[in-house]
């Protein structure tokens, strides 16, 4: 047995194996031997002292926006990588919305060359759905397959032809990939920079109404159930889109799934106006009757979808607890401080979200709304199934290592979390380039110890509070 890896004494938790237990996880040649309460390793075996820490399987994001090729001064593989390991992310999926597009082979192998050269978190390559994100044609989804691309998406636009979206979902049951939308429809949307509601009223900005994602999921749920085709619904964030999704997955007419951020989760609209103050587990807004000439808002809080009510928030919850939505993705968009120190029309939408995820999510285990296998399961199991990688015998079909789950012969990729531990959000300490969080300065619990990817340490945080080198 080579370059073997054990962690001792932790807390196992992986949901799809029902494990919760105080035990040991041995990686061996990039792989899981075997975990549970007591398991041996070799006698030169380099060993990781979890006592006292939550290990979990890798966490699985699958949305995020690394920028390269194009954009490289906001985010490129290699920062955007070293973010995801340090966030406890051990494999994330690239957004296409680069520069060149992601609409061919080239580019997505480069994707993943660069990826490769970077040595942290496994990076999967999503392709676009039309040439160019125009929303024109189609763009060659079978050669992109075959490139390494795991669905396609035109996120940050929305694929707003039903024709389009039609032939995609046809032409997606050859490969089996999931089509993803960013569902927006633009005649409804328009030029809104918030959500449409008090808050944008209050500041006097256009909103978009929650009809502008509700009518697009609702088409796109329909347009699955008549081709066949596999629909990934990214970023919901409303409680009509949970509804349609809930009674989608029960009339069981349409192979839908869905992932819901951080941000969508906890923060609401009210955060759009700044001086946000918190401790933690506690996440305050300000004030709803507050002074009306209250004119300040907080750019760093604009993200597409909008944060949205309160009800939407408390929905969403209930939605990831009882299995409607499938996942958590960060939709991780750094941005340069040019992008976002300007007016709220012009500021980009995105907020960068990898480092902070864990320490968010981790807000609802310690208000009572989530318990922590539930929080586990979405960040790993749940987007596992998505990718189709959450089986031995699917994630061979797919092409993909076995992941989200700490079995015998799955990818070696492990978390390890301090639930007790607070920290500052600091963005100064950033590994990403964006610095864009409406969080900086709040104070979270949860904290990423160390991450595991293929049997090797690629993120140490005590290392990083002591000043030593941190991982590759």
């Amino acid at each position: 047995m080579t370059d073997a890896i054990l962690v001792t004494g932790g807390r196992i938790i992986d949901p799809a194996q029902g494990i919760d237990a105080v035990g040991d996880v041995l990686i061996a040649d990039g792989v899981v031997v075997s975990a549970g309460p007591v398991v041996g390793g070799p006698v030169d075996c380099p060993v990781v002292d979890a006592t006292g820490l939550v290990v979990t399987p890798g966490f699985i994001d699958l949305h995020v926006h690394l920028r390269e090729p194009g954009q490289e001064d906001k985010e490129t593989i290699a920062t955007g990588a070293l973010a995801a390991v340090r966030g406890g992310f051990t494999t994330v999926c690239a957004m296409p919305n680069t520069e060149p597009a992601m609409d061919n082979a080239a580019v997505i192998r480069h994707v993943m060359d660069a990826a490769q050269q970077a040595g942290l978190a496994r990076v999967l390559p999503i392709g676009c759905v039309s040439r160019g994100r125009a929303g024109k044609e189609l763009a060659d989804m079978g050669e992109m397959a075959e490139a390494g691309a795991i669905g396609f998406s035109d996120d940050g636009a929305p694929v707003a032809d039903p024709t389009l979206m039609r032939n995609a979902l046809t032409y997606s049951t050859t490969t089996g990939l999931p089509v993803i939308n960013h569902c927006e429809e633009p005649s409804l949307a328009k030029d809104g920079v918030l959500h449409e509601g008090w808050v944008a009223s209050r500041l006097g900005l256009p909103g978009q109404p929650a009809a502008a994602e509700e009518t697009m999921v609702a088409r796109d749920i329909d347009l699955a159930g008549l081709t066949g085709g596999k629909v990934h619904i990214a970023h919901i964030s409303t409680e009509g889109t949970l509804a349609l999704l809930r009674q989608a997955k029960a009339a069981g007419k349409a192979n839908v799934t869905s992932e819901v951020t951080p941000h969508h989760l906890l923060l609401t609209e009210e955060w759009a106006l700044g001086g946000i103050e918190g401790g933690a587990g506690e996440l305050t807004a300000p004030d709803p009757y507050g002074p009306l000439t209250r004119t300040a808002y907080d750019t760093r809080a604009k993200v597409n979808p909008p944060l949205r009510t309160e009800d939407d928030t408390l929905a969403l919850v209930e939605g990831l607890k009882d299995g409607t939505i499938d996942a958590i993705a960060t939709d991780h968009a750094p941005h340069t401080a040019t992008d976002k120190c300007c007016t709220m029309h012009e500021a980009a939408f995105g907020i960068s979200g990898l480092e902070t995820a864990f320490g968010l999510c981790y807000s609802l285990v310690e208000r009572g709304d989530l318990d922590l296998p539930t929080l586990i399961a979405r960040m790993t199991t749940g987007p596992a199934r998505v990718l189709g990688a959450d089986t031995s015998e699917s994630a061979a079909a797919s092409g993909l290592p076995l992941l989200g789950t700490l079995q015998a012969g799955a990818a070696g990729d492990v978390t390890l979390l301090d639930p007790d531990a607070e920290w500052a959000v600091d963005t100064s300490g950033f590994a990403s380039k964006g610095r864009n969080t409406p969080l900086e300065g709040i104070t979270l619990q949860g904290r990423v110890i160390k991450t595991i990817v293929g049997g090797r340490l690629v993120h140490d945080a005590l290392a990083d509070d002591t000043g030593e080198a941190n991982g590759k």
